[in-house]
């Protein structure tokens, strides 16, 4: 049985619409996937083996395959109270940062599905920021790792200055993906009117 990745994020979204953290999504996905497909083992940061060291955030082995899921969740500022619960989300400035490791997630998933760890891959961005999901209106450093809706990401992509190559702690390294991957982004959750309150993630498939 093929995991349906958007059947899931639509009913995680309906006790879930709202998260703390990356971990906070990474822990109420994986006990989602737990409780929807009993016949599913879960592991969080699983390290499979493999000559390129890493740790894949939530691994599945499913009756008939194994899969692998990499998240990010990318924040804009917002102080809200739902059901109760406060929730504090910082402004995680640095977008062109996200959209380089959520596109390096992507990579690793090709090693992984590449070397048979998993069947499958898949790489999940929420966020509430909608300069990722929109085109941006100029020219900037990160335009090869842009993700807004119906952009196509794959091939060969980097910094658009070499002389000014991104932040140490972003990623200086050109990034190549063997597939191609059009990107195509999905409503979450809504909470209310007010700026920053749509939440949308995009999801890509590897193979």
């Amino acid at each position: 049985m093929p995991l349906d990745i958007i059947g899931l994020m639509k009913d995680l979204a309906l006790d879930r619409p709202i998260f703390h953290s990356e971990a906070d999504f990474q822990h109420a996905l994986a006990w989602h996937i737990h409780e929807a497909l009993p016949d599913c083992q879960v592991r969080l940061e699983f390290k499979p083996s493999l000559p390129e060291r890493m740790h894949l955030d939530i691994w599945l082995r499913l009756p008939r395959s194994r899969v692998a899921i990499e998240l990010k969740y990318r924040t804009q500022r917002l102080l809200l109270k739902k059901a109760g619960e406060s929730f504090d989300l910082r402004n995680q400035v640095a977008q062109g940062g996200g959209r380089y490791h959520f596109i390096e997630d992507i990579r690793r998933l090709e090693q992984v599905v590449t070397h048979k760890t998993a069947k499958a891959g898949f790489a999940v961005l929420l966020t509430n920021d909608p300069s990722y999901w929109e085109p941006s209106q100029r020219t900037t450093l990160d335009d090869e790792f842009r993700l807004h809706e119906g952009r196509k990401i794959g091939g060969d992509m980097k910094w658009s200055d070499p002389t000014r190559p991104g932040p140490r702690s972003v990623g200086e390294e050109p990034i190549h993906l063997g597939g191609s991957y059009d990107c195509v982004w999905r409503d979450y959750s809504s909470l209310g009117e007010g700026k920053f309150r749509k939440f949308r993630y995009l999801m890509v498939k590897v193979p």
